[in-house]
């Protein structure tokens, strides 16, 4: 479906880029956010989910809980891969790449040292709707960005060599709110196409669905919405996992991570909190 601007209706997986655009929108509006994304609110205006927009009606206060903690999660691994970007570029990573790139608009408000290269892989018609915001807004981004149009289930690795990749270089990879999405077996063959592509001191932040987060969440969900088209979760042991793929991680929770940012999780936890989904890997 085509608005009548030229945009094309976001649908599918790519279209909760919007929702996630959303959420970053209301954190950037309150008093002392995590973050500043001054180009969320147009992207979620342009998908049809701004301020004006009439949002699913949630049907009873567990349905709006689980939608909270959704929303609160979005925060903060936006944080978390904030701050794991600043420490790569700090160690002289001068190569970004953003897999399934979304809404992301880091390339436009985060602070870039110069020489910095960011590529932003995802299918084209995100690329094409994002592009279409940015040249509304006027958007310049901070460092040299160059959107690779390809889809992850194909040839990626070559779509990014030909955008300009140099694997012979440490590149600092992020895939954020992606590998839920994904059946185990194109999460290990993405991690292993990864692996291929970094040079030693390479980093990685990965967002993973925690254990159980498909039985909370995906049994019950609306059809067509985010949690409906989750499909896979972390293994029992994410840094063990990692270990053998060639990476030194370490794994943190959410309900951590918030405490660590000034904003505790108020409601106990549900479970045996285990490992936790926030990920952050150095290249052996």
């Amino acid at each position: 479906m085509t608005e009548a601007r030229g945009r094309v209706k976001p649908s599918g997986v790519w279209a909760t880029a919007v929702g996630v655009a959303r959420v970053r929108a209301l954190e950037t509006a309150r008093e002392n956010p995590l973050f500043r994304d001054p180009l969320a609110l147009a992207f979620a205006t342009a998908g049809g989910v701004g301020p004006g927009s009439r949002l699913p009606e949630r049907a009873d206060e567990a349905e709006q809980q689980r939608w909270l903690g959704v929303a609160s999660s979005i925060i903060i691994r936006t944080k978390f891969l904030d701050d794991l970007l600043d420490r790569a570029t700090e160690a002289g990573i001068r190569q970004v790449v953003l897999l399934g790139a979304g809404m992301d608009s880091r390339a436009f408000r985060m602070t870039w040292p110069a020489a910095t290269r960011l590529y932003e892989v995802d299918t084209a018609e995100p690329l094409d709707f994002k592009a279409s915001v940015l040249l509304q807004e006027g958007a310049v981004p901070g460092c040299e960005r160059t959107p690779v149009a390809v889809d992850l289930r194909e040839d990626w690795p070559g779509a990014l060599a030909a955008a300009g990749h140099d694997p012979a270089l440490p590149t600092v990879w992020i895939a954020e709110g992606l590998l839920v999405y994904l059946p185990e077996d194109a999460v290990e063959l993405l991690l292993d196409r990864i692996g291929g592509l970094s040079a030693t001191g390479s980093r990685m932040g990965l967002t993973l669905g925690s254990r159980g987060v498909l039985a909370r969440f995906a049994g019950d969900a609306a059809r067509g919405s985010a949690a409906s088209l989750w499909v896979s979760e972390m293994p029992e042991d994410p840094v063990g996992w990692l270990a053998g793929l060639g990476w030194d991680a370490e794994a943190f929770t959410l309900r951590d991570r918030a405490a660590a940012y000034g904003r505790p999780i108020g409601t106990p936890p549900q479970r045996d909190e285990g490992p936790g989904g926030l990920i952050s890997a150095v290249r052996r």
